[in-house]
C-alpha cells in the first residue's frame, strides 16, 4: 500500500502548532504529524505529516498560505521492510571501548570490548549518529582518564544507550528519564537484555522533574544528549543537581551552537573541561567549579 508524506517549514513554534492542529482536520485525515524546530538557529520549525493515501494538495496550499508557511513538499514513499534495511544499513559501531550491535551481528563482536546491543527495531540511538557517538567517545575518554562516578544521571535518554554505557563501565546507580513514556519502555527493555537492568532505574519526566531524580541528586555524573535550547534552559538545574567537582556531559549541540551553550554554563559555575566536535555536532565536558 503507497504511502505519503508531507513537509513544510515555517517560522515559530505557535505557528507550526496551531499549522499541525488545523491539518488535523483534512480529509483524507493524516496518520501522524510532527512538529520540529530546525536546530539552525534560524527559527524555523518544520511540520511533517503522514498519509495512507494522496493528500489533497489544494487543502494544503490553502492551510500553508493561511498560516504563511512555505508550500508543502508531497512525497510518495516505496514500500520498504524498515526492519531489513536497518539490518543491512546499521552496522556495529566502535566508540573507543564501546561497540554497539544488533543482534544480527552478534557473531561480531571482538573480544575485550563493552558490548552494547541494540536491536534493529530501535534505530534511534544506535550510535551511529554524531552525538551519541561522541558521548560515547567522551565516556571512553573519562574512563581512561581514571574518572569513577558512583551516582550518574541520564537525562533524555532516548533508548538508554548512554545510561547503559555508564552501568557497563561503573557498576553503580545510574537514573535515566525521558519525557516519552515509550523511550522508558524501550530503555527497560534494553537495560534487560544487555544485562544491567539491576543498576539502571528508567523514569519519565521532563528533565529533573521526577522524585526519583530529586532524591537521588546530587549527581557527580550528568549526561544529557538532547538539544542547545534545552540545555541551555536546564543550566540552573544542572548546577542545581551536579555535586560540586562533578561533571557533565553534553551534545545535541551543533558546532555553531557550542559556544552559547558554554557560555550559558559558565554563567551557572562550570568550567569547560574538553569540546570535541564529530560531523557537525559538539560534544562537551564540563565540571562544576
Amino acid at each position: 500500500m503507497p504511502t505519503f508524506t508531507a513537509l513544510t517549514t515555517l517560522v515559530g513554534q505557535d505557528s507550526a502548532e496551531a499549522l499541525a492542529e488545523a491539518m488535523e482536520g483534512m480529509t483524507p485525515e493524516p496518520l501522524g504529524l510532527g512538529v520540529f524546530e530546525i536546530e539552525d538557529d534560524s527559527g524555523l520549525w518544520e511540520v511533517g505529516a503522514y498519509f495512507t493515501e494522496a493528500p489533497d494538495e489544494a487543502t494544503l496550499l490553502l492551510l500553508a498560505a493561511a498560516f504563511a508557511a512555505k508550500p508543502f513538499v508531497v512525497s510518495e514513499l516505496p514500500e520498504v521492510d524498515w526492519v531489513a534495511k536497518v539490518k543491512r544499513d546499521l552496522s556495529p559501531v566502535t566508540a573507543g571501548r564501546f561497540f554497539l550491535y544488533g543482534s544480527h551481528d552478534a557473531d561480531r563482536v571482538p573480544p575485550d570490548v563493552v558490548p552494547l546491543l541494540i536491536e534493529a527495531t530501535v534505530a534511534f540511538g544506535t550510535g551511529h549518529h554524531g552525538t551519541t557517538l561522541g558521548c560515547l567517545r567522551a565516556l571512553d575518554r573519562l574512563v581512561t582518564a581514571g574518572e569513577v562516578a558512583q551516582n550518574v544521571a541520564d537525562i533524555g535518554s532516548g533508548t538508554g544507550v548512554l545510561a547503559m554505557a555508564a552501568a557497563k563501565v561503573w557498576p553503580s546507580a545510574v537514573l535515566a528519564s525521558d519525557i516519552d513514556p515509550i523511550s522508558v519502555e524501550v530503555s527497560d527493555a534494553n537495560a534487560k537484555l544487555n544485562g544491567v537492568f539491576p543498576y539502571v532505574l528508567n523514569v519519565q519526566g521532563v528533565g529533573f522533574d521526577n522524585p526519583y531524580i530529586r532524591k537521588a541528586a546530587p549527581f557527580d555524573l550528568i549526561i544529557a544528549n538532547i538539544l542547545a535550547g534545552p540545555l541551555k534552559h536546564l543550566a540552573p538545574e544542572m548546577r542545581k543537581h551536579c555535586m560540586s567537582g562533578g561533571l557533565v556531559l553534553l551534545s545535541g549541540i551543533l558546532a555553531t551552537q557550542a559556544n552559547s551553550v558554554i557560555a550559558s554554563y559558565r554563567s551557572h559555575g562550570f568550567v569547560l573541561q574538553k569540546r570535541s566536535l564529530l560531523n557537525g555536532w559538539a560534544t562537551l565536558v564540563l565540571q562544576k567549579a
